[in-house]
């Protein structure tokens, strides 16, 4: 006898829930989700931040992959960014700055989210295309590496910045850019963060396709300088950019795929993941428990503030400190002092005065005479 689909009750009526569900029904915030023809469109909508993905994003991210997975009426998912500057450029730096520094345990349940969103887009059983619509940086391009294709507006340029902003990009691009590029480009890109342009990105085995995306008048422009790239995000001396061409070319390789048997597509995917799958498991919760340890370190908070604060970090200064001896591991030093006056305990090295009751502290020379 056949068993009856999974249900669960919902405002006192049955719910089958592995059905799909209507786009406007999930009531998504920080997304925009579609389906036509076969093709499940997921955007983040943030453009405000250049679509870098807040901790609720990620929920929704998941959210939406899942019940295009679940759909059969679906057979491809487009995972692509509003507007024409970024198709992402990963985790809000404003909110690490402001929430995972002061509570580091919280990265570790942040993380435990991207894991799932990038999961979710490995696992989902259908083909993914990243339409690069805009910068796909940090995370954004990690995203992008989760995908399965991947086609790239002539005018975007892909990178990582976390040894820049005092992260490490192990959500996808040290366990993938090897295999996607080569050990020395990847190399180059996770130590020195070098933006790589779409043609260079093409050429490199980054993505999949290039679009024309910069037009003057007219006519679209082949492999556009970074000034043509930047007059036309400007909209001056008749250049704008125009993503007609790019949704062409991510329209046609869905219909491409949508003529694919999708059982022959779901396991070809299962099959072409294995070296992505076993580094990313071999790897990736080391990696969230590192970075949530590291959050309380020296470098995240200047590097994040310095972001935040539109300014260079001072890595000289922290190189000078490590070079004394004194670590990057605490903000102040140690928690090796006692005040004399109350005895408060665990007190930082370099503080001069006592956090409990406000007494000077005497010198680390006059202790140590």
């Amino acid at each position: 006898m056949a068993k009856a689909r999974p249900k669960q009750a919902v405002g006192g009526a049955e719910r089958d829930v592995l059905a799909p569900v209507a786009p406007e029904a999930t009531g998504f915030h920080d997304l925009i989700y579609r389906k036509h023809g076969g093709v499940a469109e997921v955007t983040l909508n943030r453009p405000e931040v250049y679509n870098a993905y807040a901790t609720g994003t990620l929920r929704e991210l998941s959210r939406a992959v899942e019940d295009a997975s679940f759909d059969d009426a679906i057979g491809v998912i487009v995972l692509t960014g509003a507007g024409t500057h970024a198709f992402c450029t990963g985790g809000d730096v404003s909110e690490y700055a402001d929430r995972y520094t002061q509570r580091p345990r919280d990265y570790w349940k942040y993380m435990g989210l991207f894991q799932g969103a990038v999961e979710a887009l490995l696992r989902c059983g259908k083909p993914t295309i990243a339409r690069l619509n805009g910068i796909a940086v940090g995370g954004g391009n990690e995203l992008h590496l989760a995908c399965d294709l991947s086609v790239a507006a002539s005018h975007v340029y892909l990178g990582q910045v976390g040894v820049g902003v005092g992260s490490v990009a192990c959500g996808g691009a040290t366990q993938w850019l090897p295999l996607a590029v080569g050990d020395r480009r990847a190399r180059s890109m996770l130590f020195l963060n070098e933006r790589i342009p779409a043609a260079k990105a093409l050429d490199w085995g980054l993505v999949s396709e290039v679009a024309p995306s910069v037009r003057q008048g007219t006519e679209l422009v082949d492999d556009p300088t970074s000034e043509e790239v930047s007059l036309a995000q400007k909209g001056l001396k008749g250049y704008e950019i125009d993503l007609a061409p790019l949704d062409a070319a991510v329209d046609k390789l869905s219909q491409r795929l949508l003529g694919m048997f999708p059982e022959c597509l779901r396991y070809t995917k299962q099959q072409v993941n294995f070296w992505k799958e076993l580094s990313w498991h071999s790897t990736v919760g080391h990696g969230r428990d590192w970075l949530s340890l590291h959050f309380s370190n020296r470098e995240p908070h200047e590097g994040m503030k310095a972001f935040v604060e539109k300014r260079r970090p001072d890595v000289a200064a922290l190189r000078r400190h490590l070079a004394e001896g004194k670590g990057g591991e605490y903000l102040y030093g140690r928690p090796v002092r006692t005040c004399p006056n109350c005895g408060a305990r665990g007190l930082p090295e370099e503080f001069a005065y006592c956090g409990h009751c406000g007494a000077s502290l005497p010198s680390l020379t006059a202790l140590g005479s």
